[in-house]
């Protein structure tokens, strides 16, 4: 059937029309016509507070949706006198409810037509949760009230937790858990990361951190390596964990040197923490100095290298190329990396 359209001369749209036709500015909701209510993020209007029992709205805006209605925008200019909360119970905690209620007699038979700050009670319970407005009502939730018990020292505090945001359509939205109807390329924000869904799954566009380093002491006989002398000039032994793609891995860097001496177990003079332990042995073929391998023609006129394995106890060892070789005079430990999972 034939529609008015927005902003053509000579047409008059209903209230029904103009909010049909508003959803084209708010995130959809999955739905055709729907969209997603809420407060602008980051916007300090329509925060609940407490002044003893006295619960107030400071003024601000938000959008209502309602199922095949359109959008519902409500502005405040004023601070909003919501009423007092009910004393407390003598012996259960309980958690109320403060919330934006469009009237529309059109949907809710109220014969009104307006918006307000509604306080809704909660029941008494060992564990209480929020009540929910019964019947035909148009509302988003702003804020709850816990109102500890007169055993437990009647207090009452206030949490927005329950406060949706929208954004417009493409924004990013900050949420606490992912939207129910993604669309391939929507992005939010979980409050730790960027998550984009690809179609199937969100993926996550974590934060470029700046990982520092640790330097571990060595075991007996190895002196770390620096820029000019020690450990072919690779620089200090050290390491760092950091995350990428949801997985974490450890990463090595420099050198060390040890003239003389069986190589040992352990070349760090302590286990490494379980937390930067691999699940599964981590090996590598690593430079070493050109040393002279027994029964090896001129071998001392090339470059050797080492086994370094990285083992599930913490340790780090060496395993020489062959079973007659002499001790290294260095090693490098630079350029390795190997998942911990």
């Amino acid at each position: 059937m034939p529609v008015d359209v927005w902003a053509i001369d000579g047409l008059n749209l209903s209230g029904l029309e103009t909010r049909l036709v508003g959803a084209m500015d708010m995130m959809s909701d999955g739905t055709a016509l729907g969209s997603r209510s809420g407060v602008r993020p980051g916007d300090p209007g329509l925060t609940v507070t407490l002044a003893g029992t006295a619960i107030s709205c400071s003024p601000g805006v938000a959008a209502v949706a309602y199922s095949g209605q359109g959008v519902y925008r409500a502005a405040f200019p004023s601070t909003v006198a919501v009423g007092n909360y009910t004393a407390a119970h003598a012996t259960l905690n309980r958690i109320d409810l403060v919330y934006l209620r469009v009237w529309d007699n059109t949907v809710d038979a109220s014969g009104l037509a307006k918006a307000d700050i509604v306080y809704l009670a909660g029941t008494p319970a060992a564990t209480p949760a929020a009540p929910t407005p019964s019947g035909t009502q148009i509302w988003i939730p702003l804020a709850t009230i816990s109102v500890l018990s007169v055993a437990n020292g009647s207090t009452a505090s206030v949490s927005m937790a329950v406060r949706p945001n929208t954004v417009a359509p493409g924004g990013i939205l900050p949420a606490t858990t992912a939207p129910g109807t993604p669309y391939i390329g929507q992005y939010y924000d979980n409050g730790t990361d960027l998550l984009r869904w690809n179609g199937s799954s969100w993926d996550t566009y974590q934060k470029a951190n700046s990982v520092p380093w640790t330097t571990p002491s060595l075991g007996t006989g190895y002196t770390t390596g620096n820029t000019t002398t020690n450990g072919n000039a690779n620089g200090p032994v050290r390491y760092r964990s950091y995350t990428d793609r949801g997985t974490p891995y450890m990463e090595w860097d420099g050198g060390m040197s040890r003239t003389s001496g069986a190589q040992v177990t352990n070349i760090l003079s302590a286990v490494l923490p379980a937390n930067l332990r691999p699940a599964g042995r981590a090996s590598f073929v690593q430079a070493r100095s050109s040393v002279g391998i027994s029964g090896v023609a001129n071998s001392t006129n090339v470059v050797h290298s080492v086994k370094v394995d990285f083992n599930q106890d913490g340790t780090v060892s060496l395993v020489a190329q062959d079973a007659g070789s002499s001790e290294a005079a260095w090693i490098s430990l630079r350029g390795i990396r190997y998942p911990l999972s």
